[in-house]
């Protein structure tokens, strides 16, 4: 076994300390608008025209160009005439509003409401409950009527799920072959990311948007297009109101929210509600059996802690949930990607 020495304990630690700068870094510059100028000018500007059309000070601005070409998301050319800045092809297709894999509406959301709740996740993990009362004043004892505690917040939060699965999303849903389930309820569907990419990889499918009012009028006004003809809606509370027969129900990152109790009660009202032989694919983010990771999964239960009643889990804490409310055939699929797969049949 080495020694200390063996270690290098201050980079690694100058590391994890330097996390939240390079992630609020990369946030401003979104915010800002910095790739978005770039990609729209199609030739590299220089600080001052940069400074002076996102209206900001050349000094903060410098600094700011300079970190994100620190960090690879933008390349800087030195010229007579000065610094000419334009953006990676990370930058253009994950950092700009307009690109299909844009990842800009996740990242407002962790800028803006997720980084305040982890503000106080000292006293999170003393309580073990959600912080939405210190973060913002709200009741914590429903986590999202904290979540969705105005239109604006509302519309950010599906945006930003929306953007996950716009990546993900074909993933976990060719992880197993879902061709033979013709009807399906997305449950918690949300901005309806997963149903749209779900439609489109099985023709033979439609799918039903399964979630609260407020959330499904959102989704028709601004994310699910009139013609799109095979996505529905129902307007609901799964928890309380009564879940119509389907061949498959999807539950994506919708049982990480809540605790083992109600997330029984959920599986048991969908088991009773599926047709035979038809089944549920849940889509979560997998710890290890032994739990030592991913570290990626690891912070999201983090997360989970200080936004909601839940946690991430293990492939065999979901499979003994399926299999207590009646599913059999647990089938577990790592995708090798953020999130998993795993179908349960009836």
């Amino acid at each position: 076994m080495g020694s200390t020495e063996d270690l290098d304990y201050p980079q690694i630690i100058l590391q994890y300390n330097n996390g939240f700068l390079v992630s609020k870094v990369m946030f401003t510059a979104c915010e800002l608008g910095v790739f978005d100028l770039l990609l729209e000018s199609g030739d590299p500007l220089s600080l001052d025209v940069i400074a002076a059309r996102l209206g900001t000070s050349t000094t903060g601005m410098e600094r700011l160009l300079d970190a994100c070409v620190g960090l690879k998301l933008l390349s800087v050319e030195l010229t007579q005439k000065g610094a000419l800045y334009r953006n990676t092809e990370i930058s253009n297709i994950y950092l700009t509003k307009s690109s299909p894999k844009s990842q800009y509406h996740i990242m407002m959301y962790y800028s803006n409401t997720v980084y305040l709740c982890w503000h106080y996740l000292t006293d999170a993990v003393r309580e073990g409950r959600n912080q939405y009362e210190r973060a913002f004043g709200v009741s914590s004892k429903d986590p999202f009527g904290a979540m969705y505690r105005s239109e604006e917040e509302m519309l950010k939060f599906l945006a930003g799920q929306n953007s996950i699965w716009g990546i993900c999303g074909k993933d976990v849903l060719t992880a197993f072959d879902l061709s033979s389930f013709t009807r399906i309820y997305d449950l918690g569907g949300g901005g309806g990311a997963l149903a749209r990419e779900c439609v489109s990889l099985y023709p033979n499918c439609t799918v039903t948007i399964y979630d609260l009012p407020k959330v499904v009028q959102v989704a028709k006004d601004q994310f699910i297009p009139p013609e799109e003809q095979r996505i529905a809606f129902h307007e609901g509370d799964f928890f309380k109101d009564s879940i119509p027969e389907a061949d498959l129900y999807i539950l994506s990152k919708i049982l990480h929210d809540w605790d083992d109790d109600k997330c029984g009660q959920l599986l048991a009202k969908v088991y009773q509600a599926c047709r035979p032989g038809g089944g549920v694919l849940l889509v979560e983010s997998l710890l290890k059996e032994d739990r030592s990771g991913p570290v990626e999964t690891q912070l999201y239960s983090m997360n989970m802690l200080v936004q909601t009643e839940g946690k991430e889990r293990t492939p065999a804490e979901y499979s003994k949930l399926l299999v207590a409310a009646g599913f059999r055939e647990v089938q577990v699929k790592r995708t090798g990607k953020l999130y998993d797969a795993i179908l349960g049949r009836k």
